[in-house]
């Protein structure tokens, strides 16, 4: 390999030739661990997207010319649309502050400007990083590329899902099948109903979510080291809060107290509630569609999901719930996740939090598991799901909990030993109030009837 020589306030080191990235840069690479998590490139985006408006900022009041931040305007583009992906090699496990990634971002966009410029026209600290610190820019960066991801990912997946589960609440109106409690035995429910519950974790968990953006969408920049804003012109803030929202038509707020914003990651740790609380319906949801469709034969089998591949290396012709057991494994990584943004989150000292990039992989990774993982459960297995009616039929006729019809007529204790008396003799109820001479079967067929139970 061949190495061009970079130098730092730290002096000289090679740096393989056909990189953008610097000297800072290279100290991190070779600092830290690598074939590990490396940073996620929709931070590294967020971070071009910082720039590019800090630029057009610096600009605007005055401490930037024209020249320079057009050109970082431009290699910051270039970052945005991923064409510079392969230059952004650095570990999570650098610096808590993010800095390493934030320079590295300044050292390609400074590299890239000045070859695009045909001259040595940005330096990456004093140009790319005007105005700015690690400390402001790479938490906002945290709040840019969480809000987006969630809005352009996780929102169509979950509206996509809720839409699916829409119609198949339609679909099966009017079935009746057997309610369950505690695993066992309850009074009837209809098929839309038990839907419509899903559906509606769904709907909440949408509301949850987009409720929490509003406090993602408050972004740290102009704050700098500690919060004073030291270098940074007044306003700069606000000014480079405004061009966020102009690149990405997202409507960000610039944060009234930097002091609060450089250190807390309380609307992390809130928008991450949401997507455990997410995860939590998606684990339910699975859980019962896998315990509805086991079987085929001695399994509850009262609804069939697509089979997608062979599910055992041993037992011909078995077929296994795989599109559930990923979703519920997403679940359980997702509320693992939230329990080290949360520990991360409480370990804030004094004017700064220095556990950023461990809290935006996790949060990143939860947001790209959930909306790959609902995109694929709702096309591979909920959107095939149908219902076994005749099974359905039969629990529910089944049932001992019918019974409960009875009680307002004769009794709740009357209608607890119909009940007691058909389980230990292996009856129907309707055999059961006939022996213990509760009720005729006339009168127990005017009274049952499970499809107005629901």
């Amino acid at each position: 390999m061949e190495y061009r020589v970079e130098r730092d306030s730290m002096g000289k080191i090679n740096v393989p030739k056909d990189v953008y990235w610097g000297a800072q840069t290279q100290r991190s690479f070779d600092n830290f661990p690598q074939g590990v998590e490396t940073m996620p490139l929709e931070v590294v985006h967020a971070l071009a997207i910082v720039k590019k408006a800090a630029a057009t900022a610096n600009n605007h009041f005055g401490k930037l010319d024209s020249n320079r931040a057009e050109i970082i305007g431009r290699s910051a583009d270039a970052i945005i649309k991923g064409e510079l992906d392969s230059h952004f090699p650095l570990s999570v496990w650098q610096t808590g502050s993010g800095t390493q990634t934030n320079m590295n971002v300044n050292e390609v966009i400074a590299h890239h400007g000045n070859e695009l410029a045909g001259v040595k026209l940005l330096h990456p600290n004093d140009h790319v990083n005007m105005s700015q610190s690690s400390n402001d820019t790479f938490p906002t960066a945290m709040h840019v590329s969480a809000s987006l991801m969630i809005i352009r990912e996780l929102l169509p997946s979950l509206e996509h899902a809720i839409e699916i589960l829409d119609d198949l609440e339609k679909q099966n109106e009017g079935i009746i099948k057997s309610g369950r409690t505690h695993l066992q035995d309850a009074t009837p429910i209809a098929f839309s109903q038990e839907i419509s519950a899903w559906k509606h974790m769904l709907v909440n968990s949408e509301e949850m979510i987009k409720t929490s953006l509003n406090f993602l969408k408050v972004l740290a920049i102009g704050g700098t080291a500690v919060g004073t804003g030291l270098n940074a012109p007044k306003d700069f803030g606000v000014k480079v809060t405004e061009i966020i929202e102009e690149i990405t038509g997202i409507d960000y707020k610039n944060s009234t107290n930097k002091f609060h914003a450089l250190t807390s990651f309380d609307a992390l740790v809130n928008a991450h509630g949401a997507l455990k609380a997410l995860a939590a319906n998606l684990m339910k949801i699975g859980n019962d569609v896998r315990w509805l469709a086991s079987g085929p034969r001695v399994g509850i089998g009262e609804i069939t999901i697509p089979e997608n591949e062979p599910g055992s290396s041993i037992m011909p012709g078995k077929v296994n719930p795989t599109q559930v057991e990923s979703l519920t494994m997403i679940a359980v990584q997702v509320m693992a996740n939230d329990t080290a943004i949360g520990i991360a989150a409480s370990q804030g000292n004094f004017q700064l939090n220095v556990y950023m990039p461990v809290v935006i992989y996790n949060f990143l990774q939860s947001v790209k598991l959930l909306s790959k993982g609902l995109n694929g459960f709702c096309k591979n297995c909920l959107i095939g799901l149908k219902p076994k009616k005749d099974k359905m039929w039969r629990n529910v006729k089944n049932s001992l909990m019918l019974v409960t019809s009875l009680a307002p007529q004769i009794g709740y204790d009357n209608a607890a030993s119909i009940a007691r008396y058909a389980h230990e003799n292996n009856i129907t109820l309707k055999m059961a109030a006939r022996d213990l001479n509760l009720l005729s079967e006339e009168d127990y067929d005017k009274l049952i009837k499970p499809e107005e139970m629901v």
